[in-house]
């Protein structure tokens, strides 16, 4: 017990984006929402979570949090945020089992870890075991309509901010668009450099098996959701059909989905999101699953937080550097170091929002 509750307080904000940001299943994203969660405890300990959104359903995300996660815990003692994860999900089931739920769920949790480890004076990473200094991270850009100009130019930015690996978006009308451009990249960065691609869902299972064997020359480290995340069977049949790891597990949001994807889809490389998949808690558990089929484990966003996850973990993989700049609103910089992010090491989870700046560009 950690002491009783005596408040939970969300915030909502919408956030700008700048530039041409589209990708094949979402088009084009002009702002990005980030829904704050506070819980205070009758001692005076805080915690903060956060969740966020490509711009649709962080609304409903904070009235979830208001009317229905916040009555149901305020007053109540809080245990181990894997026992609150537990409460959460039995006391709303019948609306929690993914979608909104997962990303209110998410939020509470990160405040949960984030109280907890305020209240023994540990940070994240040390907290989970088996710490390092270093991740190493990739930078995903969010550039399916750039010009193949314009991609090359972000991917030289992005080498002199010292990215060494880089994940692009595919999905084009036109295959071979698709394949011009990774070769482009490729030719850019080297031979040797990590690259991923991203489809965002945008084939069906037949065009994902031809475009994934166009791909095999350029030495890909892993293809994205090529297509429909809940169809198991076609990632199974995708990955027996192609040299190049598949990936997925940003739209996954139960422990549930993540061992099907596993288990059944036969995926190389999770990715999960503490924003959607239960929070610190959920990731830890696919971690976990991943290290039982002898996998790393990937995160997707939020990297001002997956490092300090990523950097307790064995099973370790890469940080997407994500194109929603979340980290920009907090008070600790992100510095890339020979291609790789340093955790905070601050008791909590290591992030503190500048709500200054978050009012400031609320729109």
């Amino acid at each position: 017990m950690y002491g009783k509750i005596r408040s939970i307080h969300t915030r909502y904000f919408r956030l700008p984006l700048e530039g041409n940001l589209v990708d094949a299943i979402h088009g084009k994203h002009s702002f990005f929402e980030v829904i704050t969660v506070e819980v205070m405890l009758e001692s005076g300990v805080k915690g903060v979570g956060y969740t966020y959104t490509g711009g649709i359903g962080g609304a409903a995300i904070a009235v979830m949090l208001e009317k229905d996660l916040g009555p149901l815990l305020i007053g109540k003692e809080m245990q181990c945020p894997e026992t609150m994860n537990q409460m959460m999900a039995r006391g709303i089931h019948y609306v929690a089992r993914g979608g909104i739920a997962a990303f209110a769920i998410s939020a509470l949790d990160i405040a949960f870890w984030d109280v907890m480890l305020k209240q023994k004076g540990m940070g994240l990473s040390g907290y989970l075991g088996n710490p390092s200094s270093k991740v190493p991270t990739y930078y995903g850009g969010i550039d399916l309509m750039l010009t193949e100009k314009e991609l090359l130019s972000q991917i030289e930015d992005q080498m002199g901010q010292g990215h060494n690996a880089f994940k692009i978006k595919l999905g084009r009308q036109d295959g071979d668009e698709d394949i011009a451009r990774v070769r482009a990249v490729r030719r850019l960065i080297g031979d040797q450099a990590v690259f991923m691609v991203d489809a965002n869902m945008a084939w069906d299972e037949t065009a994902a098996i031809e475009m994934a064997k166009r791909l095999e020359e350029f030495c890909i480290t892993w293809l994205e959701e090529p297509t429909d995340p809940d169809n198991y069977e076609a990632y199974a049949r995708i990955g027996q059909a192609t040299s190049i790891p598949i990936a997925m597990g940003e739209n996954l949001h139960t422990i549930y989905e993540h061992e099907m994807a596993l288990r059944i889809g036969h995926i190389k490389c999770p990715i999960p999101d503490a924003s959607n998949a239960g929070g610190i808690t959920g990731f830890v558990q696919v971690a976990e699953l991943a290290g039982q089929y002898h996998l790393a484990v990937h995160s997707h966003g939020m990297q001002e937080l997956h490092v300090n996850i990523l950097a307790g973990l064995e099973n370790r993989g890469y940080i997407e550097f994500h194109s929603f700049p979340i980290w920009q609103y907090t008070m600790q910089p992100l510095t890339i170091k020979e291609g790789c992010l340093e955790p905070s090491g601050l008791p909590g989870t290591g992030v503190e929002f500048d709500w200054d700046k978050l009012e400031k560009m609320n729109q």
